[in-house]
C-alpha cells in the first residue's frame, strides 16, 4: 500500500470507496461534486491510498491560512485495521504542517463512536463547539 496525491485515473475507485464508506451522504458530498470542486482549488490536498492498483483509502484536507480541516477520511471495509487510516491522517497532517498550519479540525457524527475513538487515539480531542451549516 502506498499513499499519493489523487490522480484523474483514481476517480472511479474513489467514487466506489466513498459510496461504501459514506452511504447516506447527500449528493453534494459525492465524488462527482466534491472531487472537481477540490481539484479546482489546486492545493494538492487530496490523497489516496492505493494497493494493487486499487484505491483503498482517501483523505481530503483543506487550509485557509488559519486552520486546517480533514474531510472524507475513508478506508475500504476490506482493508480496515491495517493502519491505513492513520497513515492517511499523518500524510495530510504533514502536508498541512508544510503549509504552516498549526491546528487541524474535523467533524465526526456524534453517533459514530468507533470513528471518535480512532481520532482520540491519534491525539484529537472533543471540543465543546456546536457545528452549524447552511446550504447556499
Amino acid at each position: 500500500m502506498h499513499i499519493r496525491p489523487y490522480e484523474a485515473a483514481d476517480f472511479a475507485g474513489l467514487d466506489v470507496l466513498w459510496r461504501e464508506a459514506f452511504p447516506n451522504d447527500p449528493p453534494r458530498n459525492r465524488a462527482e461534486q466534491s472531487v472537481p470542486a477540490k481539484l479546482a482549488m489546486n492545493d494538492d490536498l487530496l490523497f489516496v491510498a492505493v494497493e494493487d492498483g486499487k484505491v483503498i483509502g482517501s483523505i481530503m484536507a483543506g487550509y485557509d491560512g488559519h486552520r486546517g480541516w480533514l474531510y472524507s477520511v475513508a478506508v475500504r471495509q476490506s482493508a480496515k485495521r491495517r493502519g491505513i487510516g492513520t497513515a492517511l491522517v499523518e500524510t495530510a497532517e504533514g502536508a498541512l504542517r508544510r503549509l504552516g498550519c498549526i491546528k487541524i479540525n474535523l467533524q465526526v457524527r456524534s453517533t459514530n463512536a468507533a470513528v471518535i475513538e480512532f481520532y482520540k487515539g491519534l491525539g484529537f480531542t472533543v471540543e465543546e463547539h456546536i457545528s452549524m451549516g447552511r446550504l447556499l
